[in-house]
């Protein structure tokens, strides 16, 4: 049977589903009055970014003229960019005066409920995307999950689950407890002894829904250990959890502070070097040669050194490494970018205040990184580096409609990217 509707009977229609959903937009038309799109080494001037859903359907010369029911969102004095990429957060706390004692008294249900607010402030900051490197439990899985489902707003995830560390180590989560606590983790708990624990280990994050591996190769500044820079894994154990990740489809991130364990985990074939603070020349070729990343983290280690002159803040036992790594990171990324190690943008948020990841920007360019070449190591670089650089990174037709802004000029002035004031994930507003 047809079914013919008369025109009274289709304004009624039309006019219900605008009530019901508000007006039906056809396309939404971004006036940008300069556009970085990720990839060119120089902006443009005066384009209209034109997004239908959550896709951008092109980039057309000047200020488009909208049609009727078309949105227009006018950011002609503004520089608009791809949603930007932190390779290295940790959402699900913030450190402070108090991490050490947090540890005995929070629960999981309050790592999660933190980790929802930061990803906010996150993503807000004009993070759209970003790969947790380590947290308690699931919780990251389960926050990507509900990110997913838009359940609650946030960047899009890529996350290690809980990091692999053996006894002692920088992520063994007992480190610094009192012996009558009995406490022995396993590899479900993220520690290893053997190459056999680092097998279940890793086994165990694919079960868990992980999509990455963090290993912690090396000592580190902020656990309660003596030593920030021992290597911290055998060849074998290192070599088990890379030749298993790839396996099961992930890649490895290691933090290294020291050049021994920092070596080993370039020859095991991780993926990306984490901090990288006493990397060595030979490394840098090493690195160079196998197409390891570095992720430099530059903000994390000025602000611990700047906390560490803080009486009480650290246990006394983490005050020296603090007080001594910032500087010494800031001239390793100097020597890394001159050598040309592929590097892209990470800064251990969470370590310092969610929110104030794009400070890291400022420290590469004082490095010597241009800060076009800043830019696209937090765009298109980052987007290639996780495996969506089809889809992310770039202001490009077919492109998923991530995009941030930031008033002026940020290549005349790169502190501007701290000053994100639009951020549009898949289309929608923030």
């Amino acid at each position: 049977m047809k079914i013919v509707w008369n025109k009274r009977q289709l304004i009624t229609i039309f006019v219900s589903l605008v009530l019901i959903n508000g007006p039906v937009i056809a396309d939404t038309l971004i006036h940008a009055g300069r556009v970085i799109d990720g990839v060119a080494t120089q902006s443009v001037n005066d384009r209209t970014i034109r997004v239908v859903a959550n896709t951008i359907t092109g980039i057309e010369r000047g200020f488009t003229k909208p049609e009727e029911t078309d949105r227009v969102i006018d950011l002609r004095d503004s520089t608009v960019m791809p949603g930007l990429i932190d390779l290295h957060v940790h959402l699900t706390s913030q450190y402070s005066s108090r991490s050490n004692v947090n540890r005995f008294i929070l629960n999981e249900a309050d790592y999660a409920l933190d980790a929802a607010k930061y990803a906010k402030i996150t993503l807000e900051a004009g993070f759209t995307v970003v790969r947790n490197v380590g947290a308690p439990s699931n919780v990251t899985i389960a926050l990507r999950k509900a990110i997913e489902a838009g359940d609650i707003p946030g960047p899009t995830i890529f996350t290690a689950g809980r990091s692999i560390a053996t006894t002692g180590g920088h992520g063994d989560p007992t480190n610094g407890w009192a012996a009558h606590f009995g406490a022995d983790p396993t590899p479900k708990d993220g520690v290893i002894n053997s190459a056999d624990d680092a097998r279940k280990a890793v086994r165990q994050r694919y079960k868990d829904g992980a999509d990455w591996i963090k290993i912690t190769a090396t000592g580190g500044v902020l656990s309660v250990a003596k030593s920030g820079q021992n290597p911290q894994f055998t060849m074998e154990e290192l070599e088990s959890i890379v030749d298993t990740a790839a396996d099961y489809g992930m890649r490895v991130a290691a933090h290294a502070h020291g050049s021994e364990g920092m070596k080993r985990a370039v020859l095991a074939g991780v993926a990306s070097i984490e901090h990288g603070t006493f990397m060595t020349d030979e490394i840098m070729e090493l690195m160079k040669d196998r197409g390891t990343y570095f992720i430099p983290t530059i903000l994390a280690g000025n602000w611990v050194a700047e906390k560490a002159s803080i009486d009480g803040f650290f246990p006394e036992l983490v005050r020296p490494k603090a007080a001594a790594i910032g500087p010494i990171i800031e001239n390793t990324f100097a020597k890394a970018y001159a050598a040309g190690v592929p590097i892209a943008f990470g800064t251990d948020t969470g370590v310092s205040p969610h929110g104030d990841n794009a400070e890291e920007f400022a420290l590469m360019v004082a490095g010597g990184m241009p800060e076009m070449e800043a830019i696209q190591s937090a765009t298109s670089i980052a987007a290639n580096f996780l495996g969506i650089g089809d889809t992310h990174g770039r202001i490009e037709s077919g492109y998923q409609a991530d995009l941030v802004a930031v008033p002026g000029d940020p290549i005349a002035d790169i502190s501007l990217m701290q000053q994100v004031h639009f951020v549009m994930k898949e289309g929608k507003l923030y």
